[in-house]
């Protein structure tokens, strides 16, 4: 009984309710629409490649309930940008409601191919509006974007849609390997990289054998995701950047980053894959280079030349890699001035031996993404297999002189050696971020620090005095622990400039810059 008198007592609020409600009563637009922007700019894209979608609110301000009669694009059906008005795609809309002290969202994304249509500089400004109503209650907000034009390289696909993969000599054997790699063979024609126009690569640019990509100062190099460079056996990598005056504009430095050029993408880790030095390629050079926002910024793999290494790297800086800014597997690199920051796992880490020279480096590591296993540094002389092997490899030489090795974590290096393989290596003048307060080091002889074999004028734990290392801005300032007073000029004259081509003179820094005074 009680149960049916209150079903009876609901239907009858219902009832009451509805019959009170008045319908919707949608008045037109008097033209006194307000919006979150008058103009919406769509960041910098690549002919032929769609933006991102962006947003226009449109306000209601008034309490009347309106209808918006027309919300068009100026070029109608011919327009290359795309609306989305509540739900609804299309570039023409009839009777758009909107609720008193309410609004609609207009979405808004593009694809533009310019053709023929581009300036000097290749690149194009492409405009429209979206124009609300008509007569006496039009009003409009201006859609911009600026569009550059690119030398677009992009494996093959056959009638089925297969993308194109990779074959080539992985193991050293003589015989092609038929790799997963998705991606194709630069031409002959495709050797040389200018400044002229931006490269934008899908998949994997290969450097075949006995060639030589040459990549020359000014030159913008632009993956999409899972994309990258390979260099294969006897293949060598020329990357030519020269000194920028401007350090705003890095005009003359060569620049390897994502295709999302929108300032969302500018610092986001992992967009593209790697610069891939495979077994077998040589004499892999790169100077005055900014690598960014990759999962592995350069991965360098067997030919542990202590004479001639597999990639020398000077001048240069490694941001944002998801994993390692450097991975070296039984090779070796020299490296003058290069800086590396912010990485997943290590920022630089030279693994299953080989041979590493590293002066006036900075190795940093403030990655604050998610937690990391590694620290800025490290080094082993071992591979761990599938079947949970252990091989083993030496680690022939790891010298590291007036660098700095420094981070958010701590210890910011470490040091893993299988007795089966030599494991040499020395830290002389340098800067190092290492606190073992648990002793979990103190039976290793690797961290005997009062070993002048492995350890010479060694400053540990002291404030580097970093600008910004959140914005990658590796500069030192006056209260730096690591200015002059233990720089070593026996390397400093091997690389008598910074960076930032600051002269070394008879007091040398560490790390790759000498300070400056920072601005308030």
């Amino acid at each position: 009984m009680k149960r049916s008198l209150y079903f009876i007592f609901t239907i009858s609020i219902l009832l009451l309710w509805s019959s009170c409600r008045k319908d919707f009563e949608f008045q037109p637009s008097q033209g006194a629409l307000k919006f979150s922007k008058d103009t919406v700019y769509l960041d910098t894209v690549f002919t032929n490649i769609g933006s991102s979608t962006y947003n226009l609110k449109v306000y209601n301000r008034s309490n009347t309930d309106i209808s918006i009669p027309t919300l068009r694009l100026s070029q109608g059906q011919a327009s290359n940008y795309r609306l989305n008005v509540d739900g609804i795609a299309g570039k023409e809309f009839q009777n758009v409601e909107i609720l008193a002290r309410d609004s609609v969202y207009i979405f808004i994304e593009t694809t533009i191919d310019i053709q023929s249509v581009i300036t000097a500089d290749n690149q194009f400004l492409y405009t429209d509006a979206i124009e609300f109503d008509s007569g006496s209650n039009f009003q409009k907000v201006e859609v911009v974007t600026l569009v550059k034009d690119a030398v677009f390289i992009y494996p093959n696909k056959d009638a089925e849609g297969v993308v194109e993969t990779l074959s080539f000599d992985v193991d050293g054997d003589g015989t092609d390997d038929q790799t997963g790699i998705q991606g194709r063979f630069l031409r002959d024609d495709e050797l040389t990289f200018t400044n002229e126009k931006p490269y934008v690569i899908y998949g994997y640019a290969a450097v075949g054998e006995n060639k030589t990509l040459t990549i020359n100062a000014g030159a913008r190099v632009h993956f999409h995701a899972n994309s990258g460079l390979v260099v294969t056996k006897n293949a060598s990598l020329k990357v030519n950047g020269q000194f920028s005056p401007d350090q705003t504009s890095l005009a003359n430095e060569v620049i390897f980053e994502s295709d999302r050029l929108e300032p969302l993408f500018e610092n986001i880790p992992g967009q593209w894959g790697t610069i891939w030095l495979f077994q077998g390629s040589k004499q892999n050079d790169i100077n005055f280079a900014t690598i960014k926002n990759a999962t592995i910024g350069i991965l360098a793999e067997n030919n542990p030349n202590t004479v001639i290494p597999k990639l020398t790297i000077t001048n240069t800086k490694i941001y944002n890699s998801s994993n390692f800014g450097i991975l070296g597997r039984a090779t070796s690199i020299t490296a003058e001035n290069l800086v590396i920051n912010n990485a997943g796992q290590s920022s630089f880490a030279g693994t299953y031996g080989g041979a590493y020279n590293l002066t006036h480096c900075t190795i940093a590591n403030y990655w604050s993404s998610s937690f990391r296993q590694f620290p800025a540094l490290y080094l082993n002389n071992f591979l761990i297999l599938e079947d949970e092997t252990v091989v083993t490899n030496p680690l022939t030489a790891a010298n590291f002189n007036n660098c700095i090795i420094y981070g958010n974590d701590n210890p910011e290096f470490l040091l893993e050696q299988e007795e089966a393989a030599d494991f040499n290596f020395k830290f002389t003048n340098s800067l190092i971020r290492f606190q073992d307060s648990n002793n979990r080091f103190g039976s290793d002889p690797n961290y005997d620090f009062s070993n002048p074999a492995l350890y010479e004028n060694i400053v540990f734990n002291e404030d580097p005095n970093f600008k910004d290392p959140s914005k990658n801005k590796l500069i030192i300032g006056e209260a730096s622990a690591a200015i002059n007073v233990i720089g070593n000029n026996v390397f400093s004259n091997q690389v008598p400039f910074d960076i930032l081509k600051v002269s070394r003179n008879a007091s040398p820094d560490l790390g790759a810059y000498q300070h400056v005074v920072f601005e308030e």
